[in-house]
């Protein structure tokens, strides 16, 4: 705050109090504030250091009436509000994309868009402008949110490959089909031979991709393909309660389960445990995601662990150089076996 002619009263540093403080013109803080193009590396340091002691903050609103931008990023998630709040895998990327926003001064606004008409106008706020791109967080086949996006010219950048898209929408993913194989690799190399899953929504890219790799061992390890041994969920813990339900009534003979995310896994031990089989001893579990479910399980879970921390800063790094004007990418990164008690 500054002192005003009349004293007493404080108003908010200006962009002209800080070209007093650093001893530069005006234009030269506005580079400064717009990337430091043309600024020497003394005076760019000079208008940092006056920016600091002034307290002086960015007007993003009256940045954006010049540039056309929002300096605000969207972080957009298709599912019920419920489903936010249970599944802790969405606040732990949520927190990951805001920390690495936070490294640009770009705040993330969050968006829940569960329902059809929610959809409709969350995708007429976005495309009007209020964001300068998106962070999509779940995405199923059939939903035309990413494609209304994409067609409009939104940067957009997915969490797992849109199914559908191809290459015309940025994403970043774990290894989905690997770290299924890996999960089924461990189960078989125990002994097992009767190995159940309980898959992911099979509209989504993580449901389709866990299932191929389950597909994919078994088949190697020379086992028939059993429908009996695989049954649906929807990455909820009450969806993998009943799936195990499900398993152990046409399957009784399972003795393992491959569980397509960690919060089914810990309803799967759920109906387990009350149906008196002993984990690991008599049916060893593994889930998907290493997720404080994971830990927070009895026992504690081997899962596949996705990388959440690189996940976040690429899905802003991709964004970030869209909204830049580079090319859509994709980035595809690598899972890891984490063995602990229920296996």
């Amino acid at each position: 705050m500054t002192m005003n002619a009349a004293g007493g009263r404080r108003r908010p540093p200006t962009i002209h109090d800080v070209a007093r403080e650093a001893g530069v013109s005006r234009g030269t803080v506005s580079r400064v504030l717009n990337g430091g193009h043309y600024v020497s590396p003394a005076a760019q340091e000079a208008v940092n250091a006056a920016i600091r002691r002034t307290g002086y903050v960015v007007n993003r609103h009256a940045r954006s009436l010049i540039t056309g931008r929002s300096d605000s990023i969207g972080f957009l998630l298709t599912e019920p509000q419920e489903r936010f709040f249970e599944d802790p895998n969405f606040n732990v990327l949520l927190r990951g994309c805001t920390q690495a926003l936070a490294a640009h001064d770009v705040p993330l606004l969050l968006m829940l868009a569960g329902t059809g008409d929610e959809r409709r106008r969350i995708a007429r706020y976005i495309t009007a402008g209020h964001v300068d791109g998106v962070l999509l967080v779940s995405s199923h086949s059939g939903d035309p949110v990413a494609e209304q996006l994409r067609a409009a010219g939104v940067p957009l950048v997915a969490c797992g490959k849109p199914i559908g898209l191809g290459s015309k929408v940025s994403y970043v993913a774990a290894d989905d089909r690997d770290g299924a194989r890996d999960m089924v690799r461990h189960l078989l190399s125990l002994g097992r031979r009767r190995v159940g899953m309980v898959t992911g929504p099979l509209d989504t890219p993580g449901g389709v991709e866990r299932l191929a790799g389950y597909r994919e061992v078994i088949a190697d390890a020379g086992l028939e393909f059993d429908e009996r041994l695989v049954v649906p969920g929807d990455y909820s813990r009450a969806s993998g309660e009943a799936g195990a339900e499900r398993l152990l009534a046409q399957a009784p003979e399972v003795d393992a389960v491959f569980v397509a995310s960690d919060l089914m896994a810990q309803g799967v031990l759920a109906a387990l445990q009350r149906a008196g089989r002993r984990v690991p001893q008599d049916v060893a579990v593994g889930g998907f995601d290493d997720s404080p479910a994971a830990l927070a399980s009895s026992p504690q879970l081997t899962t596949i662990r996705q990388p959440w921390d690189r996940i976040s800063t690429e899905m802003v790094r991709v964004l970030l150089a869209q909204i830049g004007g580079e090319a859509p990418a994709a980035v595809i990164l690598p899972t890891e076996l984490v063995k602990r008690e229920s296996t």
